[in-house]
């Protein structure tokens, strides 16, 4: 989930769902509410450890958090040397998980099939929609943490492409890389505020609501392929407080235009490699998490 955070366009919350673990996710996240508190204040912290279902949410987010830390470096480095490469795997990683994660609708209803759609079009605008270029104030940082980290925990929606929206990005990955604890500290808290919020939202959704809800997530990823389709060149381009210029707006193009508009290799040979090897991930981790639910 950590790895798959770090890349804008690919969602941890993919990972989770495909691997079997989404809903204990979001009920073990949302039990950390009222009663917890009462608990703590008790001091009761055995009860408080149960009732959050601590040993797996501290094996989860150990994983998470110690993935980003390690990760972001190379993520950033292979963006920008070997974006094709890159863009392929996860691109069939999300075919695989959209099949994978379709296969929990027990009944395909039209209404069903409106949500899927709906959740489609609506992470495809997302990926269309230029990123801004925003302040870097505190209260920015913990609106930032809270908005991306319900993108990350939804299926499709892409917290670090939130974050790309949002122009923050670089920023906080760069501040990951070079340790600004300030920022580090107060993005942490913004995700600790919108986790803790949005899961009693998603977890009535999905108790009420089960293959709507899992429709429209199955369509937040067929979306969001969009953005991870591997050829493309800048339309805009902005450049960061240190001089570097970064893509703002992208066109995707066919594996020929992209070497006749830009000169560059297409690979295509090695693209479809890897996006063999995600899609088979993928497949291999759905397999596990179906085998675990039986």
């Amino acid at each position: 989930m950590g790895a798959a955070d770090v890349v804008p366009g690919v969602s941890g919350g993919t990972i989770a769902f495909i691997s079997g673990i989404y809903e204990e996710l979001i009920d073990s996240i949302r039990a950390v509410n009222g009663k917890a508190l009462q608990l703590f204040l008790k001091f009761d912290l055995k009860g408080l450890w149960k009732h959050v279902n601590g040993n797996f949410l501290a094996v989860l987010f150990a994983g998470v958090f110690a993935s980003i830390l390690s990760l972001s470096r190379l993520a950033l480095y292979l963006l920008e040397h070997q974006p094709v490469l890159v863009w392929s795997f996860f691109f069939g990683l999300i075919i695989a998980s959209i099949i994978g994660v379709s296969r929990q609708v027990k009944k395909w209803s039209p209404v069903v099939v409106v949500s899927f759609l709906l959740g489609a079009a609506v992470a495809y605008w997302i990926t269309v929609t230029a990123p801004t270029q925003t302040p870097e104030d505190w209260w920015f940082i913990l609106l930032s943490g809270a908005i991306a980290i319900c993108a990350m925990i939804l299926p499709g929606i892409s917290g670090s492409f939130i974050l790309l929206l949002l122009g923050k990005y670089k920023y906080i990955f760069g501040a990951i890389k070079d340790f600004q604890l300030d920022v580090i500290f107060l993005f942490g808290l913004g995700c600790v505020i919108g986790l803790t919020s949005f899961s009693h939202l998603l977890n009535f959704m999905l108790k009420r609501y089960h293959d709507l809800t899992v429709a429209l997530l199955t369509g937040f990823m067929l979306g969001s392929l969009n953005k991870v389709w591997p050829w493309k060149i800048a339309l805009e381009t902005y450049t960061d407080s240190k001089g570097k210029v970064h893509p703002l707006l992208e066109k995707n193009l066919l594996p020929a235009d992209f070497v006749s508009q830009t000169g560059l290799p297409a690979e295509l040979g090695m693209a479809l490699v890897l996006a063999a090897f995600g899609f088979l991930l993928v497949f291999l981790l759905d397999r596990y998490g179906r085998k675990k639910l039986v």
